[in-house]
C-alpha cells in the first residue's frame, strides 16, 4: 500500500462527535478524527472539515460516482459520510458552494511523509535538510499534484497552513504534529506555484498568533505584503558549468579581487515609469556590463534575501531563503547570477545570521515561544538595533543558519558570502554596558553557541561549494578570523580591514598642511596586514548617516578634492589587500547615498568625474594584470617599506613583489600639494620603471606631472637598495611603478 495514502486503521478511534470543530482543529492531531477511519468491519467513516461547504457527498476515485452523502454534524462545518469497503477506500469530495460544484481530494485520506531520518537530519548542521524537507515543496503522487507544507514549530498547540487555495480559513488545514521532530507536516493537493500562504499558529497557552511567514519560503510577496509565496526549487537550466569549474580551482588569496558593492534598489532606477525598481533581468543587462567594463572581479550585494523595511536596506531580513520579490522572482535572480558568470564576474552576498526583526509574521516568538531567539533579552535582544539575536546554541536553530549558507550557496551559485555584523555575534557584551549581559559557563564575554556556529559554517560553505568565499566584517581585534578551523581560527576566508579603513579615511580627510602630524594612520596598517586575509572596505557604511560622500570628506577646492581621492584610491588599489568600493564612489558622487534614489549618473557628463571613473577602470585593470599587486596581497613577503617616515613632505613609497622573483611594483604618493621634483627613491631591482598608474594624469582630470611615462634606474644606492629612481612625485598623486621585465636584473 502506498506509504502516502495509508493511514490509521485501528478501531480504537477519537469519537467522531466532538463538540465543535475547534476542539478537531485545535487537537494537534487532526487526522486522529479527519479522513478515512473503519469503525467496524468493513464499515468506514469518512470525516472533514469544511466549513465553505453548503452540501458534501464522498465519490468514486473516478470523481463521478456517489459512493454516499456526508452528512452535516457541527454548523460550523463538520461533515460525516458512511460507506462500506473491505479495504481502506480511494475517494473524492464533491463539496457543494454558493451553487458551484468542486470535486477534490481529501487532504486526510494521505499518511506521513518525512521520515524518522528526515526529522532528525533537521537538526544537523551538516545536513540540508532544512531547506529540502521543511518548507513548501512541490509534489507529485503519481498524478496527484500538491505542495507538502512542513515548518518547525516545536511547542505549538496546533498550526495550520492557510492561504489563497483555503480563503485563509485555519480550520481547513490544520497540521499532522510529529513529536520526534518538533515537525508539523501537510500535503495539500490541488494548490499550485505562485498562491500565497503562511501557517496560522496556536500557542502552548491557547493564544492564537499573528499570522507566520514560512521560515523556509522560496519567495515572498512585495514589501508591505507579508505572506510566503509557493515556488518550488527555482526552475532554471544553469549554463554555467565552466565558471564553476574554474572557480574551483582558483586561489582566491593570490587572485585579485576588486569587489563593487551594490545596493540594488539605488545602483538606479527608472523615473519615467514612477521611479520604479530595475528587474533582476535588467540588472543583467545594465549593471554587469558597466562592472564588467570597470574591471571589478565581483559584485556585493547588499542583502536581498527578502526583508520588509526598505530603510534596512536589507540588513533586517525575515524570508532568509528568498530573494527579494522587488526586483523580480527566483528565476529572474538566478539569471541575473549566470549573467554575471558569463561575463566572468562573480557574485557575493551580503548575508545576516546576527540578527532578525520583530515584525510578527517574522520567526520573532514564532510558536508561541521564543523559538529562534533566546528568551533572556540580556542574550536574545539587540539594543541598537531592536533586533531579536538567534540563539546559536540551539541545535535546530544552526542548522537553519547554516543550511541557509548552503542554500545561496548551492541553489543559487553564488561565490561568496559576505557575513555582517561578526562582532556583535562574537561578544555576548557586544554593545552593552556592565549588568546588561551574561558571562559564559567559564565567566567569559565570548558567545560560544556563535563560535561554534560560525566555525561550522564555514566549514560546511567550503566544503560544500569549491571555491567559494566567506567574507566577514569583523571590526574587532579578534585572533585568526580568516585562518582555518583546525588552527583554532574562524575559518572564514578573508575578513574586512576595518582598521585600515578608520586610520586611512581619517589621515585623507584632514588638511594637507597638518598631514605630516598624523602619518602614523598611513603606515599603522602595515604591522597587521598580514595576520588576516584582509579586504580593504571603502563600503556604503562610509557614506550614510551624515558621514557625506567620499569626495565630500576631502579638503580643498575643488581641484584638491578630487586629486585628494584620486591619490588615495591609487593608494588603496597599490596596498597590500583585496578591494571593495561601494557604488557611486567610482564617479566621486558629491552628496551621500539615498536608498530611495538612483546614482547620480548626471554628472559622469563632467570631466573630473568622468575622469574619476576612468582612474577606476585603470586601476583595476592594473591590479588584476600585474601579478605583483595581488598574488601576495596576504603574504609579508610581497611587501618591502622604501620610505614609511618622510611625514614632513607625506610621501610614503613601498614595493610590492609577485611570486616570480622579477615580478616587481613601486607605489609612491604624495599627500601634498606640492609637487616632489627630483626625489630618490631605493629599489632592489635594476632597470626601466613604467607608469602603470598616474593619479595626476590629464584623462583623470590631474595636472599632468610625471616621470613621461618611464623612468631607469641608477646605480646610486637609496633606502638600503643597490639601485634608485628620480622621480618626478605629482602634487596629490599616487604613482604605480611596474618594473619591466626585459630590463630587470637580478638584486645584487
Amino acid at each position: 500500500m502506498d506509504q502516502h495514502r495509508s493511514g490509521s486503521q485501528s478501531a480504537a478511534v477519537r469519537p467522531a462527535e466532538p463538540q465543535t470543530v475547534a476542539e478537531i482543529v485545535n487537537s494537534g492531531d487532526p487526522f486522529s478524527v479527519l479522513g478515512p477511519h473503519e469503525v467496524s468491519p468493513n464499515r468506514w467513516e469518512i470525516r472533514a472539515i469544511l466549513p465553505e461547504a453548503d452540501a458534501a457527498a464522498i465519490l468514486d476515485r473516478d470523481g463521478v460516482t456517489v459512493l454516499a452523502p456526508m452528512e452535516k454534524r457541527l454548523p460550523d462545518g463538520f461533515f460525516v459520510g458512511t460507506l462500506t469497503a473491505s479495504e481502506r477506500p480511494d475517494y473524492r469530495l464533491r463539496i457543494e458552494r454558493q451553487g458551484r460544484t468542486e470535486i477534490r481530494h481529501d487532504v486526510y485520506s494521505f499518511g506521513t511523509f518525512l521520515s524518522h531520518d528526515d526529522l532528525m537530519q533537521i537538526s544537523d548542521p551538516a545536513s540540508d535538510a532544512v531547506y529540502t524537507r521543511l518548507g513548501a515543496h512541490h509534489r507529485d503522487l503519481g498524478g496527484i499534484q500538491g505542495f507538502l507544507f512542513a515548518v518547525w514549530a516545536p511547542n505549538a498547540r496546533r498550526v495550520s497552513v492557510v492561504g489563497d487555495f483555503n480563503d485563509w480559513d485555519g480550520r481547513r488545514h490544520p497540521m499532522r504534529r510529529r513529536h520526534e521532530g518538533g515537525v508539523w507536516e501537510l500535503f495539500i493537493p490541488n494548490v499550485t506555484p505562485d498562491q500565497r500562504y503562511k501557517f496560522e499558529i496556536v500557542g502552548l497557552q491557547g493564544n492564537l498568533l499573528a499570522l507566520k511567514a514560512d521560515p523556509i519560503a522560496f519567495a515572498a510577496e512585495h514589501p508591505p505584503a507579508t505572506a510566503s509565496i509557493l515556488k518550488g526549487e527555482p526552475e532554471f537550466r544553469w549554463q554555467d558549468g565552466e565558471w564553476m569549474k574554474s572557480r574551483a580551482a582558483r586561489n582566491h588569496r593570490k587572485a585579485p579581487m576588486a569587489i563593487y558593492e551594490c545596493h540594488l534598489g539605488s545602483w538606479a532606477r527608472v523615473p519615467e515609469e514612477g521611479n520604479r525598481y530595475l528587474s533582476y533581468r535588467e540588472l543583467a543587462v545594465r549593471l554587469i556590463p558597466y562592472v564588467k567594463d570597470l574591471g571589478f572581479t565581483h559584485i556585493e550585494l547588499l542583502p536581498i534575501t527578502e526583508f520588509p523595511f526598505d530603510g534596512s536596506w536589507g540588513y533586517q531580513p525575515i524570508s532568509l531563503y528568498a530573494p527579494t520579490s522587488r526586483f523580480g522572482t527566483p528565476e529572474d535572480f538566478a539569471a541575473f547570477v549566470e549573467a554575471a558568470h558569463a561575463a566572468g564576474i562573480g557574485i557575493i552576498l551580503d548575508w545576516v545570521p546576527a540578527h532578525f526583526p520583530n515584525d510578527p509574521h517574522g520567526l520573532s516568538y514564532f510558536d508561541g515561544t521564543h523559538l529562534y531567539e533566546h528568551a533572556d533579552p540580556r542574550l536574545g535582544f539587540h539594543q541598537d538595533w531592536g533586533t531579536y539575536i538567534y540563539n546559536f546554541e540551539r541545535r535546530e536553530v544552526m542548522s537553519f543558519l547554516v543550511a541557509n549558507a548552503r542554500f545561496w550557496l548551492e541553489r543559487y551559485h553564488l561565490d561568496g558570502l559576505r557575513v555582517d555584523a561578526v562582532a556583535s555575534m562574537l561578544y555576548l557584551d557586544y554593545s552593552r554596558k556592565p549588568g546588561e549581559w551574561i558571562p559564559n559557563r567559564y565567566g567569559g564575554n565570548e558567545n560560544l553557541g556563535a563560535i561554534d556556529f560560525i566555525r561550522t559554517m564555514n566549514e560546511v560553505a567550503y566544503a560544500s561549494s569549491p571555491g567559494a568565499v566567506t567574507i566577514a566584517e569583523e571590526s574587532t581585534a579578534w585572533p585568526g578570523v580568516s585562518h582555518p578551523t583546525y588552527t583554532g581560527g574562524l575559518g572564514f576566508g578573508f575578513k574586512w580591514n576595518m582598521g585600515w579603513m578608520h586610520d586611512t579615511l581619517r589621515y585623507i580627510s584632514k588638511d594637507p598642511v597638518f598631514r605630516r602630524y598624523h602619518h602614523h594612520d598611513l603606515t599603522f596598517g602595515l604591522l597587521y596586514a598580514f595576520s588576516e586575509n584582509f579586504i580593504l572596505p571603502l563600503s556604503h557604511d562610509e557614506v550614510v548617516h551624515g558621514k557625506g560622500s567620499l569626495i565630500g570628506k576631502m579638503p580643498g577646492d575643488q581641484w584638491q578634492r578630487f586629486a585628494n581621492l584620486r591619490a588615495y584610491y591609487g593608494f588603496m588599489w597599490g596596498h597590500p589587500g583585496k578591494k571593495l568600493l561601494f557604488m557611486g564612489g567610482e564617479f566621486a558622487q558629491e552628496r551621500e547615498w539615498n536608498h530611495d534614489v538612483s546614482l547620480d549618473w548626471h554628472l559622469l557628463s563632467e570631466p573630473l568625474y568622468k575622469g574619476m571613473q576612468a582612474l577606476i577602470r585603470d586601476l583595476n585593470r592594473a591590479y588584476r594584470s600585474i601579478p605583483a599587486l595581488h598574488e601576495k596581497d596576504c603574504e609579508a613577503s610581497g611587501f618591502e617599506w622604501l620610505v614609511a617616515d618622510d611625514r614632513d613632505n607625506s610621501v610614503i613609497a613601498w614595493a610590492r613583489r609577485g611570486d616570480e622573483e622579477n615580478s616587481l611594483a613601486i607605489v609612491v604618493s604624495n599627500f601634498t600639494p606640492v609637487p616632489r621634483v627630483g626625489y630618490r627613491i631605493g629599489v632592489p631591482l635594476a632597470g626601466h620603471y613604467r607608469e602603470a598608474v598616474n593619479t595626476d594624469a590629464a584623462i583623470y582630470g590631474g595636472s599632468n606631472m610625471g616621470n613621461l611615462g618611464r623612468v631607469a634606474t641608477e646605480e646610486s644606492p637609496s633606502h638600503g637598495h643597490p639601485f634608485s629612481l628620480t622621480l618626478t612625485i605629482p602634487p596629490l598623486a599616487t604613482l604605480i611603478l611596474v618594473l619591466d621585465h626585459e630590463g630587470a636584473e637580478a638584486k645584487i
